[in-house]
């Protein structure tokens, strides 16, 4: 089976890592929130490494970087929505915590690679 170039990615790979943690996270959401924070959050963490892999079959590196700049804006939008699950209690602080880090971990990956596509 062929591996494409964005499976090779570290940060895709940490990517898919975050969103299975988002989707495990908001099994324990209220219900209620199905149709609002549940489901924002999870589209907006699986487009984190959605358009990692889109971008990285385009052909220009300034087309990658603009990818990479998308996943980066979907991981603020995934932030965004943390802060605010915490500040309505659906989220422990324990688990704000190690989700934070993970987003951290995953923009400064996403600037470092931005950086090398618009320099290459």
């Amino acid at each position: 089976m062929k591996i494409y170039s964005f499976e090779k990615l570290e940060v895709w790979r940490e990517s898919v890592s975050l969103t299975k943690d988002i989707y495990n996270l908001t099994n324990d959401f209220p219900s209620n929130e199905q149709f609002g924070l549940i489901s924002q959050l999870r589209r907006a963490t699986v487009s984190i490494a959605s358009n990692l892999a889109e971008g990285t079959s385009r052909i220009s590196n300034k087309d990658k970087a603009r990818f990479i700049t998308i996943s980066y804006s979907s991981a603020m939008e995934v932030l965004n929505q943390l802060i605010i699950s915490r500040e309505l209690n659906y989220v422990s602080e324990k688990d704000y915590i190690l989700v934070r880090k993970k987003l951290e971990k995953i923009t400064n990956m996403l600037n470092a690679l931005r950086k090398y596509q618009l320099n290459a």
